[in-house]
């Protein structure tokens, strides 16, 4: 399957499951997770019209994105994996977005960094839904004390984010996050990724990661 075939079986699969809702698929934005891929892999998708991308590293964004964004000024760009404080002010200078914002030091760190360099990208408080120790985020009873500081911070919070534990049905944790979205006043769900992308949408999801199904799997 070509890049453009790829990218309309899964804009098919959102636009499925918003209907399934009653959701308009515009609500949706679709993140190609490029992390690990090259330039030359990413940009027939840039080319297709895809515009958002997610990558887990700072520096691998800062590797790629700088002449990708030259040719393609229209792409933004998704920091999706863990972030250092001492990467904050790396991740506001190159990221539209940042999905993974769980601890008091690194609202700290992005403040400094929006503050001084004027950049505010958008924020995704990351919630570590399935309370599994390996993975980042913050727990679900930390929620509602991290958003006050990180509004009092003036970052740009657009959502929550949170990844299932994996072998699980997806959709009690998704409906979890959506609730707690709900009840603390936040609006966008950065949630689902290839294989379980049709319940996050069904469930509320503003924001899908989607990698495996667009460039095929990582070696």
């Amino acid at each position: 399957m070509t890049p453009d075939d790829r990218l309309s079986a899964i804009r098919d699969r959102i636009a499925r499951a918003a209907r399934l809702a009653r959701r308009d698929p515009a609500e949706v934005t679709l993140i190609a997770v490029s992390k690990t891929h090259d330039a030359p892999a990413i940009r027939p998708f840039l080319a297709a019209g895809q515009h958002d991308f997610g990558e887990n590293r700072v520096q691998e964004a800062q590797a790629k994105w700088p002449e990708l964004r030259a040719e393609f000024p229209n792409a933004r760009l998704h920091l999706i994996g863990q972030l250092q404080s001492n990467k904050a002010a790396d991740a506001v200078a190159i990221a539209d977005a940042i999905h993974s914002v769980d601890r008091p030091s690194l609202i700290a760190a992005l403040a400094r960094a929006m503050d001084a360099t004027g950049r505010r990208p958008a924020c995704f408080l990351q919630v570590n839904i399935g309370m599994e120790e390996q993975k980042g985020g913050c727990a679900i009873a930390d929620v509602p004390a991290l958003l006050t500081e990180a509004r009092a911070a003036a970052l740009p919070i657009a959502g929550l984010m949170a990844i299932p534990p994996a072998g699980l049905d997806a959709a009690p944790y998704f409906a979890l996050l959506a609730k707690i979205g709900r009840d603390e006043g936040v609006t966008g769900l950065s949630m689902g990724m290839s294989d379980d992308l049709d319940t996050a949408v069904t469930l509320g999801a503003t924001h899908i990661r989607v990698g495996s199904a667009l460039f095929g799997a990582r070696a």
